[in-house]
């Protein structure tokens, strides 16, 4: 499962039983850390998740800025509630693709505000998917949290 955090929702993906494709559920709506918590952690139970990787929106430069450090803090608070590895993911620009990609898909302007960090989290997920892939068997991805 992938999470895609943001400061108002949470875009989740989850991986098919292959771990080939990645599809996006339901966003979730930011209420307060402990019940993000439990929606992500309710999630992870509900599709029987083995392991979770949260988008890391890194600065241009590679470097950890406010807002990665507001992901680090959530994956902190997951840490508590889930007992599975968690993988972060360098993100930098997924939402500006799933802007464009929806674009494209002439979902207007309205509706791509609901759905841009559903299909960030599909983005995020594909491409670890994709370098597991790459890698072989048992790759834990460029950094572990």
């Amino acid at each position: 499962m992938a999470l895609d955090v943001g400061d108002v929702r949470i875009g989740v993906a989850v991986s098919d039983e292959t771990e080939t494709l990645a599809r996006g559920l339901p966003t979730v709506r930011r209420v307060g850390p402990r019940k993000d918590v439990k929606a992500v952690a309710a999630l992870a139970r509900e599709h029987e998740v083995g392991e979770l990787v949260i988008g890391l929106p890194k600065t241009l430069a590679g470097e950890v800025g406010p807002q990665a450090e507001k992901v680090l803090a959530f994956l902190e608070d997951l840490k508590g509630a889930l007992r599975m590895p968690i993988v972060t993911w360098d993100e930098r620009f997924t939402s500006t693709m799933a802007n464009q990609a929806l674009m494209e898909g002439g979902v207007s302007r309205r509706d791509r505000k609901d759905k841009v960090d559903q299909v960030a989290a599909v983005l995020i997920l594909q491409s670890y998917l994709d370098s597991r892939k790459g890698q072989g068997a048992g790759a834990s991805g460029p950094s572990a949290a």
